[in-house]
């Protein structure tokens, strides 16, 4: 089935979707502000749908044999509105990498079920990339 390798990268997808997942909802709650309540709304929003993320690669990673993380990568919830947004930008531009790579490994793997996987992922990675972006005024 799936090499060492890309069972191992799968777990940092989860270490890195649990992250965000608190850290937007934790920026959710803290956000100031005059557009922290509808920014907020956004962040909580993506922070669902990073934990669902995590869950469906945790769900594959047991299937093909592999304990799931639970630990997630070190959480960030300071800074300014607009520092806050960046770092989210940063992230999600980092995941949309991680999970390019993925995709190529699994497909390289003959992986489809997998790859199938992060394509629907990545797909909703790229649109949390231009929901920041578009917070950030870009």
């Amino acid at each position: 089935m799936a090499s060492a390798e890309l069972k191992n990268i799968m777990n940092e997808a989860i270490a890195r979707e649990l992250k965000v997942s608190i850290q937007y909802m934790f920026q959710h709650i803290m956000i100031k502000g005059k557009r922290a309540r509808f920014i907020g709304s956004e962040l909580r929003a993506i922070a669902i749908a990073e934990m669902l993320h995590a869950e469906k690669i945790a769900e594959r990673l047991v299937y093909l044999g592999e304990i799931p993380t639970t630990t997630p990568k070190p959480v960030d919830i300071t800074g300014t509105e607009m520092e806050i947004i960046q770092k989210d930008i940063d992230e999600e531009a980092s995941a949309i990498e991680l999970y390019k790579r993925i995709i190529k490994m699994a497909n390289d793997e003959g992986d489809s079920t997998t790859r199938l996987l992060f394509e629907q992922i990545l797909a909703e990675e790229e649109l949390h990339h231009q929901t920041f972006q578009t917070l950030l005024g870009e």
